[in-house]
């Protein structure tokens, strides 16, 4: 593909193209000349940023077509701070080494800043946690954030401390496990015993009215997004009378990651996630009918039962398959203890 690149000064990179580049992309082909740490998106990045010029001349187009001998200059910039700021913010840190991190996120906390949240959010601490060892995600000085969990859903997950991570990661969650080693399961506390212990809901989201919820779309519609949610019955609570209240502890495990997929799937289907704000509303009046003390912990639930419980993945460098699990959190566990007393 190239020659071996050699040091034109600091921070500066040379390449030689070789007769496979003709006619290849420019961030193709540079992509793969740089290797694993750098991703297409940050050389895409550097090239708009007028860092690579190709034979003298700067180039600002990723789509411009290589040449056999081209030689490729690359200024490789020095990581930017982070536009977030780190925070102390305690973790429950699952596992840690120079390439990522897995935590037990907590309920309440917020993955990515954002509208409305800008500060105190998972990545404000895993700046301030990580500090040094961040050795840059596209160039910023940031962890990589490659799948989230909602604010009040908790559980495991990881985040990518340098590009190779970064890049595999995102790869690896954008396969959804059909191809790779990745699994995920979730637990879910859900209202009413669903009629087959195991069954799969396929039905395309969009935005519902308000464009922070999600809704089940038609296909046709624009926005309408292929989404799978797998489930299989753990546990059934209740008991053989009209006046039981019914619900059960199911695992889910996504075969694509859409915004509040779990959550919209399981109400679609008529199974909303005990607590859920969101979607399950109409079943707020069903804790009216549970005995106490299991009434007032439903009623005093300020979030859906809804928990990552397991990840596995392949390790990016050691490519070893590693496996997480986090336990429930207490709100859940002990309403889930008052149900299994029905």
């Amino acid at each position: 593909m190239s020659d071996p690149d050699s040091e034109a000064g600091h921070g500066m990179k040379e390449l030689s193209a070789g007769a496979d580049a003709a006619g290849t992309r420019l961030d193709q082909w540079l992509a793969a000349a740089l290797g694993p740490d750098f991703s297409r998106n940050r050389v895409q990045a550097l090239i708009r940023q007028g860092a690579v010029s190709v034979n003298g001349m700067a180039v600002t187009e990723a789509k411009r077509k290589m040449a056999e001998a081209d030689c490729v200059t690359v200024q490789m910039p020095e990581p930017e701070p982070a536009e977030p700021q780190g925070e102390d913010i305690a973790l429950d840190i699952l596992y840690e080494d120079d390439q990522l991190i897995v935590i037990n996120k907590p309920t309440g906390l917020v993955v990515h800043p954002g509208a409305g949240n800008w500060t105190g959010t998972l990545v404000n601490a895993l700046i301030h946690h990580c500090g040094d060892s961040l050795s840059g995600i596209g160039g910023v000085k940031r962890p990589g954030i490659v799948h989230r969990l909602d604010k009040d859903t908790s559980g495991v997950m990881v985040a990518a401390k340098t590009d190779k991570a970064h890049k595999a990661l995102s790869e690896a969650f954008a396969d959804h496990g059909r191809e790779g080693d990745l699994k995920r399961a979730y637990v879910a506390l859900v209202w009413n015993i669903p009629a087959r212990m195991a069954g799969t809901v396929d039905a395309p989201l969009g935005r519902a009215a308000d464009r922070v919820r999600r809704a089940v779309v038609p296909e046709t519609r624009d926005d309408a997004r292929h989404a799978v949610t797998h489930y299989t019955v753990l546990e059934r609570y209740g008991q053989a009378d009209a006046r039981s209240v019914e619900a059960a502890l199911v695992e889910c495990r996504l075969e694509t990651g859409r915004t509040h997929q779990i959550r919209v799937h399981m109400a679609h289907i008529g199974h909303p996630v005990v607590g859920d704000p969101d979607y399950g509303t109409a079943f707020r009046t069903k804790a009216n009918r549970l005995p106490e003390p299991l009434r007032s912990q439903v009623a005093a639930l300020p979030r859906q039962a809804l928990h990552a419980r397991l990840l596995e993945f392949r390790h990016p460098d050691t490519h070893m398959v590693m496996k997480f699990e986090a336990p429930l959190p207490g709100d859940m566990a002990e309403i889930i203890e008052g149900f299994r007393k029905l």
